[in-house]
């Protein structure tokens, strides 16, 4: 397997990085059906027996804090020695996340930090990227005698014009939305006014395009044929592809991407190495959730052979796509998960979570049993239950406090229902509370869905009864899975490394996390520089 300083700067050869794919392959096929498992279907499908049952009795006795540092690899004492080897290995395998820019090619990097005006309208987390990611990209740029960037996925054009205006570099702001393109013009004439007043010098301001990138060769081709002249001085919201491909030109540039998502980062990946004008890449991925992938079957070379030949979002790289692992929708969902973020969260918080998740769980039930058809014939379910999920987590993360001592005004009506259902303890502490809460996630997805809400209450306190001595084990159930995503996340990462590495020695490459993983969990970026302009060697 790969060293410990090589999976540190994953900066080694294409050999170390297929071994230490291979490794974190062979790990985590056993766990096969932990990764494909959804915690929608906690209860339906009886999830707590894929969990060795040692390690699920031992872990509903954890308090709250031990789950959540579970995925960042810390352990008890008195854990069975075969869960703490699987966490252990597991967090030895995943890729080092902590900020690092210490790498020779950023040596004496300056960050700059970015003012009022430039920073207007920016989150905390948002800031935090820019600011660092427009200092790597002009090292890079200067590494490789760039003078012009090309920024993949640039949304409202924060990353652009802090390159642009900040760092004197030549940008084209490539977005697929009328509406980004719109706001990245009109801020940035607002800049550019700004530094009009206080400074007499000739400003670089971000061009647009507005294009939907559907393969990395439209990509490459775009890339080669956009003209990005110092000093460029008008902004064209839209630009179709036909006028882009007139006239080609030779400006070296960087290929660039904050959090491009899904397969857009995986095309910027594909067009680099296609496009001649593209001496570097920095890329940070996101929403591996809506990668597409390859699923064929494994035993079938018939079907590998296919595989290979297809442009997917995983996998990319030719080792990947010969080995028997494959990922899958549930353990791509997986991967967008964050042990950093999960283990700062405080109690009350988790809780809320676990809470929420054994509410969506129970939903699932009903439906299942009332409403079979919604479940066949609408996908966004999930996607009703993380809306109403969120807003009860905003709602604790504003007051950070406890909730409200006060019971429901149906309290007394509910506590009747239940003693009539003749319900295991139905007076344990917060059970009337998380049945209320059950019932409004019910009622509020059962409107989000079309059924209205005229489903009996005593349907849902009998199911309520069937799954509430089971709800305490969705939290180690989650948590076991968190510790997985990282590895999987790992295991993509290198897919695209190792697609790089196998460029025949033209691209040197590596990975690299630039953030604050509590502040940005899709920390990692992929570098890479055409031979020529040399990465130094960590």
């Amino acid at each position: 397997m790969a060293s410990a300083a090589t999976r540190r700067h994953s900066s080694g050869s294409a050999s170390e990085t297929l071994e230490w794919m291979n490794a974190i392959a062979s790990f985590l096929l056993p766990f096969r059906s932990l990764l494909d498992s959804h915690v929608v279907n906690f209860f339906k499908d009886n999830l707590w027996e894929i969990v060795d049952k040692a390690w699920m009795d031992c872990l509903c006795k954890e308090p709250v804090q031990n789950l959540l540092q579970l995925p960042s690899g810390i352990v008890q004492d008195d854990w069975p020695s075969s869960l703490k080897e699987f966490i252990i290995n597991l967090r030895a395998l995943s890729i080092f996340r902590q900020q690092n820019l210490a790498h020779p090619i950023l040596q004496n990097m300056d960050v700059v930090p970015l003012g009022t005006v430039l920073s207007q309208g920016m989150i905390a987390k948002k800031k935090h990227e820019v600011e660092i990611l427009a200092a790597v990209i002009s090292k890079i740029a200067q590494a490789c005698g760039a003078e012009a960037v090309v920024d993949v996925g640039s949304g409202q054009g924060y990353l652009a014009q802090v390159l642009s205006f900040e760092y004197q570099l030549s940008v084209v702001a490539l977005d697929a939305s009328v509406h980004h393109a719109t706001v990245t013009k009109a801020r940035s004439d607002r800049i550019a006014k700004h530094y009009k007043k206080n400074a007499d010098q000739q400003l670089e301001v971000p061009q647009t395009i507005t294009c939907h990138v559907l393969s990395s060769d439209a990509l490459a081709n775009l890339t080669n044929a956009v003209d990005l002249q110092k000093h460029a001085t008008g902004i064209k919201q839209e630009l179709n592809k036909e006028e882009v491909l007139n006239e080609h030109f030779e400006t070296p540039l960087v290929l660039a991407g904050l959090h491009a998502c899904g397969d857009l980062s995986v095309n910027m990946l594909r067009a680099f190495v296609g496009c001649g004008r593209a001496k570097a890449l920095v890329s940070l991925g996101c929403c591996y959730n809506l990668l597409s992938e390859a699923e064929v079957d494994p035993t079938s070379c018939l079907e590998f052979e296919k595989t290979c030949s297809i442009a997917v979002g995983f996998p990319m790289s030719k080792g990947a796509k010969l080995s028997p692992f494959f990922l899958g929708k549930s353990a791509r969902d997986l991967a967008c998960q964050s042990a950093e973020r999960w283990r700062s969260l405080t109690t009350e918080i988790a809780l809320e979570n676990f809470d929420a998740h054994a509410y969506r769980a129970a939903f699932q039930l009903v439906l299942d049993k009332h409403f079979p058809k919604v479940v066949k014939s609408s996908p966004s379910i999930g996607r009703q239950g993380k809306a109403l999920r969120r807003r009860r987590l905003s709602k604790l993360l504003e007051s950070h406090t406890e909730e409200k001592n006060s019971e429901p005004v149906e309290s007394n009506a509910i506590a009747s229902k239940v003693a009539s259902l003749d319900c295991a303890d139905p007076l344990e502490p917060n059970w009337e509370k998380n049945y209320a809460h059950f019932k409004e996630f019910c009622y509020s997805g059962l409107l989000r869905l079309g059924c209205g809400s005229h489903l009996r209450e005593n349907d849902l306190l009998e199911v309520w009864k069937e799954v509430q001595s089971f709800t305490e084990m969705i939290g180690p159930f989650w948590s076991l899975r968190v510790a997985l995503g990282q590895l999987i996340e790992t295991y993509i990462l290198l897919d695209r490394l190792l697609f790089l590495q196998e460029q025949d020695d033209l691209i040197e490459a590596f990975l690299l996390p630039l953030f604050d993983p509590v502040l940005s969990p899709r920390n990692v970026a992929v570098i890479a520089m055409k031979v020529g302009s040399e990465i130094p060697k960590s």
